[in-house]
C-alpha cells in the first residue's frame, strides 16, 4: 500500500480537512451510540498534537443534496465535545463564507465541525467544483472514514486529488487489519461467512474461495448449499433457485484448493422464536415440519478444529439465528474459540459487518478480536475484492 499517514506530512500550523464518519444514531435530539465518535478521537488528538487544526467534514443521514434541518450535524456536536473533552466550534455550512470565516477564526488547539456535506448535491455527485470549494478551506486532507470509502463522493475521492492527502488513524488501522487478513495473510486462512442469502454475497464468496483455505458457510446461506447437495431442510429459509450457483461455487472452490465447510448437524425448531422447542439432527435429516435455526455441536467441533490449525480468520455473518437463544449457541461457541486463540497469539482475527459486530458483542468477545470493523458496506466491498474509491484516491 502506498498511502500516507499522519506521520508522513508536516501538519504544524496547517488546517487539516478531516473526513470522518459520525453518522451516528440519534433519538430525541441525543446521540444514543457514540462508538463512531470515539473511534475518530485518536486522529483528532494526533492532528492537534502535531500542531494542526482539525476541520471535520462528515455526512449525516440522506438529505439528497438539500438542506434538511433535522439532519444538521449540530445535533452531534454535544456528544463530540463530551467525547473529546474540549469545545468544538460549528460552521453553518461546509463551503462558502460561513465555512471560511469559521476556519479563519480557529486558534491553535481548537476543533471545527462543518455542516453536513450532503446538504450539497455536489457531494454525492463527486463534483469537481464542490470538491475544490472544500479543498480551499485547508492545506492538508486526511481521510479517517473508511466506512464511506466505498463511495466516490467529493469529500472522500475528488478532494484527495487536490491536496496533500493521508489516512487518519482509524483508516490506517482498518487498512492495515484488512491487509493482514486478505492482502498478505499468514496461512492457513479461514473465512466464516453467514447471513440469509447467497444471492447477496456472490461476489464475496467468489473472491474468498480464491483467497482462503477454508470457507465456513453458516446461517440461511448454508441451507441453500444443503439444498443444492440434495439434502432435505424442512421449512428452513433457503434460496432454492440458487442451487446451481451454490454447486458452481463448491466446484470452483475445489479447483483452487479451498475447502467449503457446511453444517454436518443442525438445530431445528417448529418456529422462529426464542426458546422454541428444538431437536439436533444430522444435516440431511431435518424433519419436514421444522426449520434449521443453528449449526449443531458436531459442526461447531469441526469449526473449532479448523480454527486450531489456522493463522488468520475473517468473519462476516453469524452461524445461526444469533438473536434468539438458544440458536446463538454455535455462533457464540465459535466466537469464543476464535477469541481464545487470538488472546493466545495464535490467530489474527478480523470481523466486520453489522450482524457480525452485534453477534461478537453478544458473545462478549469483540474486544478480544484483533480488529473489528464497523464499516459495513466498505468492509464487505473490500472482502469482495473491489476497489474502494476513497482508498484508491489516497494511494494515487
Amino acid at each position: 500500500m502506498t498511502w500516507k499517514t499522519l506521520d508522513d506530512i508536516d501538519l504544524a500550523g496547517k488546517v487539516v480537512l478531516t473526513r470522518v464518519d459520525i453518522n451516528v444514531p440519534v433519538e430525541d435530539g441525543r446521540v444514543t451510540d457514540a462508538t463512531r465518535i470515539e473511534r475518530i478521537l485518536p486522529t483528532i488528538r494526533d492532528i492537534l498534537a502535531k500542531g494542526g487544526k482539525p476541520v471535520l467534514m462528515a455526512h449525516f443521514g440522506r438529505p439528497k443534496g438539500k438542506v434538511v434541518p433535522d439532519m444538521s450535524l449540530e445535533v452531534v456536536r454535544p456528544a463530540l465535545q463530551e467525547a473529546l473533552g474540549a469545545p468544538v466550534a460549528f460552521a453553518a455550512d461546509c463551503i462558502g463564507l460561513p465555512a471560511k470565516q469559521a476556519v479563519a477564526a480557529m486558534q491553535p488547539g481548537e476543533v471545527l465541525l462543518l455542516e453536513n456535506t450532503r446538504f450539497h448535491a455536489g457531494e454525492e455527485a463527486n463534483d469537481a467544483m464542490f470538491a475544490a470549494s472544500l479543498a480551499a478551506l485547508g492545506q492538508v486532507y486526511c481521510n479517517d472514514a473508511f466506512s464511506a470509502a466505498h463511495r466516490a463522493h467529493a469529500s472522500t475521492e475528488a478532494i484527495a486529488r487536490l491536496l496533500p492527502s493521508c489516512a487518519g488513524r482509524l483508516m490506517e488501522a482498518e487498512l492495515s487489519a484488512l491487509d493482514k487478513a486478505l492482502g498478505q495473510p499468514d496461512r492457513p486462512v479461514v473465512a466464516v461467512v453467514g447471513g440469509a442469502k447467497v444471492s447477496t454475497k456472490l461476489d464475496l464468496l467468489g473472491n474468498l474461495i480464491r483467497k482462503v483455505d477454508y470457507l465456513v458457510i453458516g446461517g440461511g446461506m448454508a441451507n441453500t448449499f444443503l439444498v443444492a447437495e440434495g439434502k432435505e431442510i424442512g421449512t428452513s429459509l433457503a434460496e432454492r433457485d440458487m442451487a446451481d450457483t451454490a454447486l458452481s461455487i463448491i466446484a470452483r472452490a475445489g479447483e483452487v484448493g479451498c475447502e467449503i465447510v457446511l453444517p454436518v448437524d443442525v438445530v431445528a425448531a417448529t418456529e422462529f422464536a426464542a426458546g422454541a422447542p428444538n431437536v439436533t439432527v444430522a444435516a440431511d435429516a431435518c424433519p419436514p415440519d421444522r426449520m434449521i435455526l443453528d449449526a449443531g455441536p458436531q459442526t461447531v467441533a469441526r469449526i473449532a478444529s479448523i480454527l486450531d490449525g489456522a493463522r488468520t480468520l475473517i468473519w462476516n455473518g453469524p452461524l445461526g439465528a444469533f438473536e434468539l437463544a438458544p440458536f446463538d449457541t454455535a455462533t457464540n461457541a465459535a466466537a469464543l474459540k476464535a477469541a481464545d486463540l487470538t488472546r493466545a497469539g495464535r490467530l489474527v482475527s478480523v470481523g466486520g459487518g453489522g450482524d457480525t459486530v452485534a453477534a461478537l458483542n453478544a458473545a462478549g468477545v469483540a474486544d478480544d478480536f484483533t480488529y473489528i470493523s464497523t464499516a459495513g458496506g466498505a468492509f464487505l466491498e473490500w472482502m469482495e475484492g473491489k476497489t474502494l474509491p476513497g482508498v484508491a484516491a489516497l494511494e494515487a
